[in-house]
């Protein structure tokens, strides 16, 4: 996508924190983005993503997981001549390659890959892009401190579409209390190294509430999250508006252990997976 989209429409990266899950816990999101007052005449911009992620256990030592990152989204009218241009984006999915037994802080490393995969040229970059991601957390007491980074290079696709040079850095802070509720901040900070001037820099700050809870067996976690964006390209949004809801599959030993953090005290409910 070129910088002049990504300033009109939502985020689609996704959440950090949800690959540095567990080698046994499979989850699938779903998140709605609204961008307020966005592009010349000041609309709504709506994205929306799916985002499952799988872990396999290699060996006794390490586990991959996966995040495959699918974006929607609707972008606003650009001039008068246009009306609004809803579809899918550029699909993204990253491969972290973590230790089984990492101790107090956990981390992952691995490429992360998009693809051109938007159904509309003015939702996507045209190009396939690739680069290095690293995850990290720790966990002390009911906190949920760490970082997920990347920066991707576009290496093939059409000459007339502009190279990818972007970097994606999200750090995530939790506190949980021991209803399975929780307080947290995770915005997505985003650097285009190509634009120029005010244009190159997306940084918001903000936080939400959220909930992990049972439907019958179901283990699911709820998320609500306002951000504001401290600096941004000229045509991007000030306010943004997240809502997550993700379904959680736990192995049969770890479903009873999910359903009792859910029933009482957990030690750690981390953005949908209990600890």
């Amino acid at each position: 996508m070129d910088n002049g989209a990504r300033a009109r429409a939502p985020s689609s990266s996704g959440s950090g924190p949800g690959i540095s899950g567990l080698a046994d816990t499979i989850s699938v999101g779903l998140e709605s983005i609204a961008a307020l007052n966005t592009g010349p005449y000041r609309q709504t911009a709506h994205g929306f993503k799916i985002e499952p992620v799988i872990p396999f256990q290699l060996n006794a030592d390490w586990n991959l997981v996966t995040r495959t990152t699918v974006p929607g989204m609707a972008q606003v009218r650009l001039s008068p001549d246009q009306g609004r241009i809803g579809g899918i984006g550029d699909i993204n999915q990253i491969f972290a390659l973590s230790p089984s037994h990492a101790g107090s802080l956990i981390w992952g490393v691995g490429p992360t890959i998009s693809y051109p995969s938007a159904s509309d040229p003015a939702l996507g970059s045209g190009k396939w892009s690739a680069g290095p991601t690293v995850v990290a957390l720790t966990m002390p007491g009911p906190w949920v401190l760490g970082i997920l980074a990347n920066n991707i290079w576009s290496f093939a696709g059409p000459s007339d579409r502009a190279p990818v040079n972007q970097l994606m850095a999200q750090y995530f802070i939790n506190y949980n209390f021991p209803d399975g509720s929780y307080i947290s901040s995770s915005p997505i900070i985003t650097a285009n190294w190509l634009a120029k001037g005010g244009e190159r820099w997306t940084v918001p700050v903000g936080g939400g509430i959220g909930r992990l809870f049972m439907v019958q067996n179901q283990p699911v976690d709820v998320q609500f999250g306002v951000y504001y964006n401290l600096r941004k390209p000229e045509l991007a949004s000030r306010w943004q508006f997240r809502f997550n809801l993700s379904l959680l599959f736990p192995n049969e030993g770890r479903q009873r252990k999910v359903r009792w953090c859910c029933a009482r005290p957990p030690s750690v409910v981390a953005i949908g997976w209990c600890f």
